[in-house]
């Protein structure tokens, strides 16, 4: 059994001092406000933060930051140097990427992390030995890294969707593909959850997936219990072609077919119309804000505090990796929303924290995570508050001060991960050239 004392520490209710919270085989056994510290407890300076949850994340395209930006362009740009990055990529190179962009997750102060997964196979189409040896390198990277991770294996059929109907696939999104829903069903069959890992499904977007196909996704999520991702109304062109072939919006579309339920998690919702908002909200599904790549991308400001308020769940995520740093996403969702509505205060601190804390983790499949409780997982976050950009600021306010920068410890599961600032891998700079190098020769 291990017990930190937190100088203060965000709990349910609120910010409390002087906090021991006990912690025995990777799940908090008892939180106790107002108690001094005793030897042997493992103090922690600064504010103690439940776990923080990356909703969304596609771990290759970290190779692309700070390499996408001489010709601006837009999201269809940026796109094909994506799809370029994954020339380079097989379940060696990917698992030593990931393995380094999970540690950066990690040091940020990330413990569980959705890999949305769609880059399934090799060059053309070709099935490697193990069909799920990619899904099982980023597993693998997770588990090395120390975060957990919900694998949300993704269809992709078609590539592309016009008023006049889907297009086929090209010669990079053959890796995408399983070529059928009950193919992919199949394969994802051969995966299996364990302590630190969930295997999650997504659909890419309606893009690439078609009509008839997306309710069958819906009963294989459903009847695993697993959590169903997809990405939603990213770009204006999506809900233009949705609207002039299917004669809806991708968000009606989706409920037409059953996927629209609490267990589902709606990425971007940008470009949301008044009813789109009320099915989501209606169904209670969650919303995945990812700021950060959404301002890169230039994709638009979406609704986030008109779909909290008519009851939709909301989380983030760090998409692309243009920056890893759950304090900007977090406050990113309030920094936007005042930028559109000229307001400021459109979140309170404590909304902001539950939104990247325990909702992200309900997201993802793990409903006893991102708390400070006795039963829940024990993922803790220390973050300074004497920093140059912490100092003076209210423990209870640190999520609009603080970086990841500032993150001094990380524990995921009882395991002390990040140390005093450190990773238990070492220079996760240095992980990262190396990975990125061997991926871009």
């Amino acid at each position: 059994m291990n017990t930190y004392w937190c100088e203060h520490a965000a709990l349910p209710d609120g910010i409390r001092r002087s906090v021991r919270i006990e912690v025995a085989e990777g799940r908090i056994t008892a939180v106790t406000p107002g108690e001094a510290a005793r030897p042997g407890d493992v103090a922690l300076r600064g504010v103690v933060l439940p776990g923080l949850a990356n909703g969304h994340s596609h771990a290759f395209h970290r190779a692309l930051r700070g390499r996408t930006h001489d010709d601006g362009g837009n999201f269809w740009t940026w796109r094909t140097a994506m799809y370029a990055v994954t020339h380079r990529l097989d379940p060696q190179t990917y698992q030593a990427l990931a393995t380094a962009v999970f540690a950066e997750m990690v040091l940020a102060g990330f413990t569980v992390v959705g890999e949305f997964h769609y880059l399934h196979h090799a060059a053309g189409g070709r099935r490697y030995e193990d069909p799920n040896a990619m899904g099982v390198a980023l597993l693998d990277a997770a588990r090395a890294a120390g975060i957990r991770i919900t694998l949300l294996d993704t269809v992709y059929l078609e590539g592309g969707l016009t008023a006049d109907g889907h297009l086929p696939l090209d010669e990079v999104q053959q890796r995408f593909s399983d070529g059928s829903v009950a193919d992919w069903a199949h394969r994802v069959d051969l995966l299996a959850d364990d302590a630190t890992s969930r295997i999650g499904t997504a659909v890419h977007s309606v893009r690439a997936v078609p009509a008839h196909d997306l309710a069958a996704v819906g009963e294989f999520a459903a009847r695993g219990g697993r959590p169903l991702h997809v990405h939603l109304s990213e770009q204006p062109g999506e809900n233009a072609a949705c609207q002039g072939f299917h004669g809806c919006s991708p968000t009606e579309l989706l409920a037409r077919e059953g996927l629209l339920t609490p267990a589902t998690t709606a990425v971007h919702a940008t470009h949301l119309s008044d009813r789109d908002i009320e099915l989501l909200a209606d169904t209670r599904t969650t919303a995945c804000f990812c700021p950060t790549t959404e301002r890169d991308l230039a994709d638009g400001i979406g609704p986030p505090r008109r779909l909290h308020d008519a009851g939709a769940p909301l989380s983030i995520g760090s998409d692309q990796h243009a920056v890893i740093d759950p304090f900007e996403e977090i406050r990113g969702v309030e920094m936007h929303e005042r930028l559109d509505s000229l307001e400021r205060g459109r979140f309170s601190p404590l909304e902001l924290l539950r939104i990247g804390t325990v909702n992200g983790y309900r997201s993802l499949g793990w409903d006893d995570g991102g708390v400070l409780a006795a039963g829940a997982l024990a993922d803790l976050v220390g973050v300074r508050l004497d920093s140059p950009r912490t100092a003076g600021c209210s423990a209870a306010q640190v999520v609009y001060a603080a970086t990841s920068a500032d993150v001094t410890d990380v524990v995921v599961g009882g395991q002390h991960v990040v140390a005093g600032g450190q990773h238990r891998l070492g220079d996760v700079g240095s992980l990262l050239h190396d990975a990125i190098a061997a991926v871009r020769r």
